[in-house]
């Protein structure tokens, strides 16, 4: 049979979400912990490959066994064995024709950046963090030209494998709340590092290095090159995955309260931002 099980984890004490030879892998974790409640070995697919420091309120995985437990057993029995920055949060039978990673219809990442003169003491893994002002209707006007499908190889790590670098950004909204800055990115799939890279190129309309009109520029190159650093880890979160309503899963449990209201912020996505033909 086929367990889904939604998550939560702070990825700042880990190396990313696949497993590692170091064993420091979210995935490893959640691997030996839900062996010894099934007390057999226990592979997991996982629906997003987040970066270390990248952390998740809605990440979604999968695994198959034979063994027969309640799901309360793969919820509470699997958290009592893992570490306190990593929880799951729901389980659910699912037939074997879903898949976490192959079968989600989008994936939302949002991303919480904190301008201000001075760094964040208290969430310094939580927020990334800028040290100017930034003008956000600016970038909110630059964010426009990224919203449909197009080849994004300017936003995508030189260690990217995916064999194509189209994606489709289905809705991109920056919202400011006070010192914070909430970006939020909905698309089909992502490439690696290409949220970071977008909220890098976006904060350098910000502070006024470029026109919103280079944005548009900057993906028509399609050159990683011309493109500005990639921005920090530590203020990204996969948040949302959707999938077919079939399968019945439970929406996503936010647990990050600088996030409130993210659910208006999304519906609101297509008022604030234009859409470009594929």
């Amino acid at each position: 049979m086929r367990i889904a099980i939604g998550l939560a984890y702070d990825g700042s004490h880990f190396e990313g979400w696949q497993t590692q030879p170091s064993k420091r892998g979210i995935q490893d974790h959640l691997e030996q912990a839900l062996a010894q409640v099934a007390d057999q070995p226990i592979k997991v697919t996982g629906a997003g490959r987040t970066d270390t420091g990248v952390h998740a309120t809605g990440q979604v995985a999968h695994f198959d066994t034979a063994v027969e437990r309640p799901l309360t057993a793969w919820v509470r029995g699997a958290n009592s064995l893992l570490p306190p920055s990593i929880a799951i949060r729901w389980a659910v039978l699912v037939t074997d024709d879903f898949h976490a990673r192959f079968g989600a219809r989008s994936r939302t990442y949002r991303y919480l950046l904190y301008a201000s003169p001075v760094r964040p003491a208290l969430q310094p893994t939580q927020v990334g963090w800028f040290h100017l002002p930034l003008d956000v209707a600016a970038m909110q006007v630059a964010a426009a030209h990224l919203v449909g499908r197009h080849d994004f190889s300017s936003f995508r790590a030189a260690e990217c494998q995916a064999k194509t670098p189209v994606r489709a950004i289905e809705s991109l909204t920056i919202v400011e709340r006070g010192p914070y800055v909430h970006i939020a990115v909905r698309a089909d799939a992502f490439l690696h590092h290409m949220v970071r890279n977008i909220v890098g190129a976006l904060v350098y309309v910000g502070k006024g290095a470029h026109p919103p009109a280079w944005l548009a520029q900057l993906l028509a190159m399609r050159d990683r090159r011309h493109a500005p650093p990639t921005f920090s880890a530590a203020g990204l979160y996969l948040t949302d995955i959707e999938y077919d309503a079939v399968f019945e899963l439970p929406a996503p449990s936010n647990e990050a309260p600088w996030f409130d209201g993210h659910q208006q912020i999304h519906a609101n996505a297509h008022q604030n931002m234009r859409h470009h033909d594929p």
